[in-house]
C-alpha cells in the first residue's frame, strides 16, 4: 500500500500543481474616465492574449505563442494516446503472464514507465504554458 502511495502522491502534487500554475491571472486595465474606441478594443484583444500594434492584426510573438501551444498541445494528446496503448499491452502482458515471474516484472516496469511518460509529459505542458504566459506580460 505505501508503494502505491509512493508512486500517485508525486502524481497528485504535480496535478495540483499544474492547475494552480496554469490557471490565468487576469488583470483588468486601470479605468479610464474618457476613452475612445481604439483603445476599448485594444484593451479587449490585451485581455484575450494578444496584442493591438494598430493595424488591427495580432503580433508575431502572439502567433508564435499560439504555434507553441499548439504543437505542445498535439504532443501532449499524441504521447497521452500512446501511453494508454502502452499500459493496455503492458495490462494484456500481465494478465496472460501466467505467473511468469519475468513476464510480471516486465509488464509492471511497463505500467510504470507509462506513467512516469505521462507524469513528464505534464510537467513539460505546464512548463511550457507558465513560460509562454510570462513571456506575455
Amino acid at each position: 500500500m505505501s508503494r502505491i502511495a509512493t508512486l500517485l502522491l508525486p502524481v497528485l502534487v504535480v496535478f495540483v500543481g499544474a492547475v494552480f500554475t496554469t490557471a490565468p491571472a487576469y488583470a483588468l486595465p486601470h479605468p479610464v474616465l474618457v476613452a475612445d474606441a481604439k483603445s476599448d478594443v485594444c484593451a479587449g484583444i490585451g485581455l484575450s492574449g494578444a496584442s493591438c500594434n494598430g493595424t488591427g492584426q495580432t503580433t508575431p510573438t502572439s502567433q508564435l505563442d499560439t504555434l507553441i501551444t499548439t504543437i505542445i498541445n498535439v504532443l501532449t494528446i499524441i504521447v497521452g494516446v500512446i501511453a494508454v496503448i502502452m499500459i493496455i499491452v503492458a495490462g494484456a502482458k500481465f494478465i496472460t503472464s501466467n505467473g511468469d515471474t519475468s513476464k510480471v516484472a516486465s509488464a509492471k516496469s511497463s505500467i510504470i514507465y507509462a506513467i512516469i511518460g505521462l507524469v513528464v509529459v505534464v510537467l513539460a505542458q505546464t512548463i511550457v504554458h507558465y513560460v509562454v504566459n510570462k513571456a506575455n506580460v
